[in-house]
């Protein structure tokens, strides 16, 4: 039996050419990617707000409307950090500028080689899951490998969790996160309307992380915010 890799990685396809669409499906789960499939911006949507993809692979040309006023979307919300291959018909130079300006990872014109697509989408998940092994804001300094956050020189003692939550928070400040996404990243497991876990754990961070120059803020319905005191 062939060992599947990617086998973590959902990717969201938005693609209004069912050709183009299954083809790339087919491919993609053959490289051991979750795929998940919409056909139009509305479908899209609805998608977003059911999970959270490692990658969205983006038409431009949809039926109800431009794919860059999705991605425009995208990189204002919650899910802002999420990649995306712009992958359209529109070949000009003008047009890739402006998809890449609006806030596209990367920029694939068509007709291509499905090795091409592979390779630009293993490259922007790569891109994702770098960590710089030591990474200061403020006051606070994160030592990624050990697991240590020091406030100035002293050792915070968080507990793993503690680290992995502030560990997503310093990567990025003043956003808005929402907690279902928080206890996904952290415990490894949908929440199911239990959020007392992490209250509890943010609860803590938020004693620990006190006189660094930075707090952790709450808005009903939108979420968790790191953002300086």
């Amino acid at each position: 039996m062939i060992e599947k890799k990617n086998i973590d990685k959902w990717i969201l396809l938005v693609e209004d050419n069912e050709k183009i669409m299954q083809g790339n499906k087919r491919m993609l789960e053959w490289e051991g990617y979750t795929i998940d499939t919409a056909v139009t911006l509305a479908e899209a949507y609805t998608k977003l707000r059911e999970n959270r993809p490692d990658c969205i692979v983006l038409d431009i040309m949809l039926p109800d409307g431009s794919g860059l006023d999705f991605m425009r979307a995208l990189r204002e919300s919650t899910n802002a950090g999420i990649p995306v291959l712009l992958l359209t018909g529109l070949n000009a130079q003008e047009d890739i500028l402006r998809g890449l300006k609006i806030g596209g990872d990367d920029y694939l014109t068509k007709p291509y080689d499905f090795p091409i697509l592979l390779a630009r989408v293993e490259a922007l998940l790569r891109r994702a899951e770098r960590v710089p092994e030591r990474i200061t804001k403020g006051r606070l300094t994160l030592d990624v490998p050990s697991g240590i956050a020091l406030l100035d020189e002293t050792d915070l003692l968080l507990a793993k969790k503690e680290f992995a939550l502030l560990l997503i928070f310093v990567q990025n400040p003043e956003r808005m996160i929402d907690g279902e996404y928080l206890y996904e990243k952290v415990w490894n497991q949908t929440m199911s309307g239990d959020a007392n876990a992490l209250k509890s754990t943010i609860k803590r961070l938020r004693s620990k992380i006190v006189g660094s120059g930075w707090q952790i803020e709450w808005s009903r319905g939108e979420g968790y915010c790191f953002e300086k005191e």
